[in-house]
């Protein structure tokens, strides 16, 4: 057995919190051909049951949250529990497949059995087919979660064996030790990252203007998917000197402007903060099933209109917050929190899920994909998805995925309150195709 961390902890807290929330991330593969039969598919999964070891393991919580929760074997594994075959009704489109992945997002997990599931989708037009993996984020983040899609997949290259972190309790504090312990090891440098870390605090805690953006959320879903070419957007980021995850973000900015002009909202300073997952996994971490991530609050330039300005705008924003050193601040107090007795870090997981912020209006995340095609069952990986959950009254969130020369961009929203979700889809793609005119010399 081994113990969650409590940022893997702290997910299945904030997810008890909230009855109208499911946080499962996933990927939504699109192949082509006709689908394997069940037994070949099974061969694919047996090769991720086989490296992954996490997904035949359950989470069993302590009395009282006194210890950590552990990742347990599950003596009634069926991998046949967690997979489930569906075929889309008429017209057997992209839009009925959207639907369906809205609905499995909304999907609670069984939390008798590991938190993971797939769904093999039939009947996609133009001979395809697809397949929607979700995991729990308390197993995984972004870039572990397509690790795991990948090792269904067809193998490409000798890969790393996954190797177990063990977070055993053997030279561990008791809880009894750590709190006894905590005053005199303290670390020095904690200090410093909460100083650092106050006007993230400031930006999670202090409310932001008032926003149809941010507010109670309800149980479904709605999803939606933008395409982009990579190698445009490098191109975009090469000339005008910024990042791919500049353009990413600026392109998100420029739809969330039109969104809030739409709905008749002013575009003004400070509207809209957005949480920006940082991951902090080094090279050597990427296949083993956890979270390792960290996060900036960015305040986004929605009321600067010239897009190359709002390009300008966010790089520069961004690249203040990583040279404040926020997030490696924050990835220290996570650390702080391990050396806490759990009951106390659950209380705070606890406690901060049930306080209704209203400081951030949005979430977008950079995940970097596999460069080279896959396949699964000789069956060419033709587009992958991007899938994460909402909650904490952020309404929608965004979700960017490379693969190979795609830059996709999932974008989940609540049900009720998001039935324009289509203008993200449309002014992401929109504002993509100004930017790069402008890079090449020509304007929109």
């Amino acid at each position: 057995m081994s113990e969650l961390s409590p940022l893997d902890a702290g997910f299945m807290e904030m997810e008890d919190a909230d009855r109208h929330i499911s946080l499962g991330i996933g990927a939504v593969a699109i192949l082509e051909g006709d689908p394997p039969t069940r037994e070949s598919f099974r061969a694919g999964l047996d090769r991720g049951l086989e490296r992954h070891g996490r997904l035949r393991q359950r989470v069993r919580r302590a009395p009282w949250d006194l210890a950590a929760p552990v990742w347990e074997d599950d003596p009634n594994f069926d991998p046949e529990h967690h997979i489930r075959w569906a075929a889309l009704p008429d017209p057997r489109d992209e839009s009925a497949l959207r639907e369906l992945v809205a609905t499995e997002l909304a999907e609670p997990f069984d939390r008798d059995h590991p938190l993971w599931k797939v769904v093999v989708v039939e009947n996609l037009s133009r001979g395809r087919w697809a397949m929607i993996v979700r995991a729990h984020h308390s197993m995984v983040d972004g870039i572990s979660g397509i690790t795991l899609f990948e090792s269904f997949c067809d193998p490409v290259a000798e890969a790393p064996r996954l190797k177990q972190e063990k977070r055993s309790r053997a030279g561990r504090f008791t809880a009894a030790a750590r709190a006894v312990r905590l005053p005199y090891t303290l670390p020095v440098f904690v200090v410093g990252a909460v100083r650092t870390l106050a006007p993230v605090v400031y930006a999670a805690v202090a409310p932001a203007p008032d926003s149809s953006l941010n507010g109670p959320i309800g149980r479904q879903r709605r999803y939606v998917v933008t395409r982009t070419s990579l190698s445009e957007v490098r191109e975009i980021a090469a000339d005008l000197g910024v990042t791919v995850n500049d353009v990413a973000v600026a392109a998100i900015a420029a739809a969330y402007r039109r969104l809030l002009q739409a709905r008749g909202e002013e575009p003004a300073p400070g509207k809209l903060r957005i949480l920006v997952p940082v991951s902090m996994r080094a090279d050597e971490a990427k296949y083993i099933p956890d979270n390792r991530v960290s996060a900036m609050i960015v305040e986004l330039p929605i009321e600067v209109e010239h897009p190359v300005e709002r390009l300008t705008a966010v790089h520069e924003r961004i690249a203040r917050h990583r040279s404040r050193g926020e997030a490696e601040a924050e990835k220290s107090l996570l650390s702080l929190a391990d050396r806490l007795p759990f009951a106390v870090a659950a209380w705070v997981f606890r406690a901060a899920s049930r306080v209704p912020q209203r400081g951030v209006g949005a979430l977008a995340t950079n995940i970097p994909g596999p460069r080279h095609w896959l396949t699964l069952g000789g069956r060419k990986v033709l587009e992958i998805w991007p899938a994460i959950p909402i909650a904490m009254r952020v309404r929608t969130t965004v979700a960017i995925l490379s693969y190979a020369d795609q830059l996709n961009f999932g974008i989940t929203g609540d049900y009720d309150t998001t039935p324009d979700i289509e203008e993200i889809a449309s002014g992401i793609a929109t504002e993509v195709a100004v930017l790069l005119a402008h890079a090449r010399g020509r304007s929109l």
